[in-house]
């Protein structure tokens, strides 16, 4: 039968606690990866519908430019949509946010080459731009020599001027001057009639370097033909020769460069798609918008619906708000609101996804802003006029919505692991506590059944539980049981000893006193004395076995009395002196009365062994200091001799049975380890601790007795 243990159960419900949070979240990332996809197909979808509302439509498009051979940056103009009307005032400061969509106009754009032409002789910056009904064009001009036009010359072009030529929706080609007098509003001449043209109005300002020219007229007058022309002369002198830079030829109406205005038929069927959630673009087959709707940074498509952040309602809603999530999103990040995203030139866009539409095949692609604070998805789909490619839709997205639903997903699924979590803390809480709980019991029977001194006085009752600490509580109790029944052994040996020994001792002491009667010769006479001697030695032996038996017996026997322990001391002590007049004693005994409850010959017997002890391991010529002292409720003896000192280790044992730190140098009388032994029978008797140590000198040992006092 398979058992597991309680390792093999802590491994496998660790393995399930560690695999459930990955788990978790590889189900989460494998799903983000779906959901992109999904978001992918969609906004394919997206664009297939709405290049569907556009395919076999011609009147949206404009033909002529859009089957153009090759759209030239700077000679073909195209009107970017502009955001508020430009006030004409010559500063320039409407155009700030679309400083990088300026044109530089420099000689490469100079009607006659002039290779020794510089930047500072004549050169231009210039955009067009749309709003409402009217288009608007910035000429930011750089001239060493700015030359008015004279007050009251009728002349419009023996000066500084700008040309502007253009076909009007008729296919009529026409061309306009502005000729200032000076810095302020101007209008435009009929460049063949000489007569002003009201419907271009500008302003004119003269600056550091040149001048600034911002013109307005009406889109009605405006077909697909649009260009300017800067004409420049140094000096009021007439007929003189000005140098002229232009964005196309404007003196032949063929040679004149395009413009592309976004088509407002198409922006209206572009406010249709307002709501799906994406941005989206119109463009031509040269890669110009023709019409945009929606904002990227609110693109997040329809994944994000319902999970925008809402007030929390409930008190979970609050703790989870208030407490959860500021520690979730140390792991996970929000989806940006605000991020920079890549400025598209709408004159020529640009894109792989766009470059596959136009060749006719759907395609998308994804792509990081250059901030990497969102991640954009954009598709397009071709627009088919009969069998051509005429232009491409684009929508694009961010992935805020999928990342949104991704982070809801993860909170759930976070909250789900931490009460999971929870509830297996609290279970493997309970679990270790209640083997703890065995183990502490187990120990705690363990220490009861043997005590200090090693001697087992208890048993262990063992668990019937199938695992380790089952096993572990059955070992110590098997352990326990073989070591009281050999501790017993040990302990009863000596009683056993003496009785088995005696009567031998006594026939053998008989027959050499029988012998030593009988005459002998010089060499038996020496060998009985030696067996004598023998049979003396051990004669002692088992006296002082059944010395430590007899305490024993008389310990259990016994009615304890009270007595006056500094009596019992002080006549010990006196008597000592006066057995043993070369040796020097210290006393320090107090004088108070000292009462206790036990036997006073038991104190005196276990002060004899101590005295005892002191005496064989003295050095000569040095004092044994014998100490009484009342310690609050408690009287203290201590007995130090100056001498060979206690080795290392056998501090607590050489109070036990049997146990002997003497050299056999020392053992002049048969000892077998009993004497401090049966000063521990006397200290367990009267509720006593004994000690021994080394002292502070390091020169000699201190027995220290701690008996209580009577209440």
């Amino acid at each position: 039968m398979l058992r597991f243990g309680l390792r093999s159960k802590f491994i496998l419900l660790s393995c399930f606690l560690f695999l459930l949070p990955w788990l978790g979240y590889e189900y989460v990332w494998e799903m983000e990866k779906f959901l992109r996809q999904g978001q992918e197909k969609t906004l394919v979808g997206t664009t297939r519908a709405l290049a569907t509302a556009l395919h076999e439509r011609p009147a949206l498009f404009d033909e002529q430019t859009n089957f153009l051979d090759q759209v030239v940056k700077g000679r073909d103009l195209y009107a970017y949509n502009l955001k508020s009307p430009i006030q004409l005032d010559g500063k320039l400061s409407d155009w700030d946010a679309y400083q990088s969509l300026f044109w530089l106009y420099d000689k490469r754009y100079l009607q006659t080459a002039d290779d020794n032409h510089q930047l500072s002789n004549l050169s231009f910056s210039h955009m067009v731009g749309k709003f409402d009904n009217y288009l608007y064009a910035v000429f930011k001009v750089t001239d060493d020599t700015v030359i008015y036009r004279a007050k009251n010359s009728l002349s419009i072009t023996n000066n500084d001027y700008v040309k502007i030529g253009l076909k009007n929706p008729d296919g009529q080609f026409n061309t306009y001057i502005i000729a200032p007098r000076q810095d302020g509003w101007v209008n435009a001449f009929d460049a063949n009639s000489k007569m002003p043209f009201t419907k271009i109005q500008g302003f004119f300002k003269k600056t550091d370097t040149g001048y600034n020219l911002e013109l307005r007229f009406p889109l009605s007058m405006l077909g697909n033909k649009l260009g300017f022309a800067i004409a420049d002369v140094d000096s009021k002198q007439p007929n003189q020769t000005p140098s002229i830079m232009s964005t196309s030829n404007l003196n032949n109406p063929n040679d004149l460069g395009s413009v592309l205005v976004p088509s407002p038929e198409i922006n209206r069927i572009l406010k249709g798609m307002g709501h799906s959630g994406s941005r989206i673009w119109v463009v031509d087959n040269h890669h110009r918008v023709l019409a945009q709707s929606g904002s990227i940074q609110n693109a997040d498509g329809v994944w994000a619906d319902g999970l925008k952040n809402q007030a929390p309602k409930t008190a979970w809603q609050r703790f989870e708000q208030a407490y959860l999530h500021p520690l979730y999103y140390k792991i996970l990040t929000r989806p940006e609101d605000e991020f920079i995203d890549t400025l598209h030139d709408v004159a020529s866009m640009q894109g792989a996804h766009l470059a596959k539409a136009l060749k006719g095949q759907p395609a998308s692609s994804w792509r990081l802003t250059p901030d990497n604070k969102a991640v954009i998805l954009s598709a397009a789909y071709p627009i088919w006029i009969e069998d051509k490619v005429i232009g491409a839709v684009i929508a694009e997205e961010t992935t805020n919505g999928v990342r949104t639903l991704r982070n809801k997903s993860l909170e759930k699924l976070f909250n789900v692991i931490l009460a999971v979590m929870l509830i297996g803390t609290v279970t493997l809480f309970f679990f270790a506590s209640r083997i703890s709980s065995r183990i502490r019991r187990l120990r705690d029977t363990a220490e009861q059944a043997i005590d200090a001194q090693g001697r087992v006085t208890g048993h262990i009752n063992y668990s019937d539980a199938n695992d380790e600490i089952g096993d572990l509580s059955r070992s110590f109790s098997n352990i326990v049981s073989r070591l009281g029944g050999y501790t017993d052994y040990l302990e009863n040996m000596s009683s056993r000893l003496s009785h088995e020994l005696r009567t031998p001792v006594a026939v053998v002491r008989s027959s050499l006193e029988n012998l030593q009667s009988l005459q002998q010769s010089e060499l038996s006479q020496k060998y009985l004395e030696r067996a004598s001697e023998g049979v003396e030695r051990l004669g002692k032996i088992i006296t002082t076995m059944s010395e430590a038996t007899r305490l024993e017996q008389s310990i259990q026997s016994n009615e304890p009395e009270s007595f006056d322990l500094q009596k019992v001391i002080s006549g010990c002590m006196q008597g000592y002196q006066l057995t043993y007049p070369n040796q020097l004693f210290t006393l320090n005994i107090c004088q108070s009365t000292l009462l206790m409850q036990g036997a006073p010959e038991f104190i005196a017997q276990l002060l004899d062994k101590l005295i005892n002890n002191a005496l064989e391991f003295s050095e000569a010529n040095t004092a044994i200091e014998v100490s009484l002292k009342q310690n609050e409720s408690k009287a203290t003896l201590t007995v130090s001799n100056t001498g060979t000192l206690l080795p290392e280790g056998l501090t607590e044992h050489i109070f036990d049975s049997m146990v002997s730190v003497r050299s056999q140098q020392m053992q002049q009388q048969p000892h077998l380890g009993l004497g401090l032994y049966i000063v521990r029978l006397v200290c367990d008797y009267h509720k006593g601790t004994v000690t021994a140590h080394n002292n502070e000198q390091g020169n000699g040992v201190t027995f220290t007795v701690s008996l209580p006092l009577a209440n």
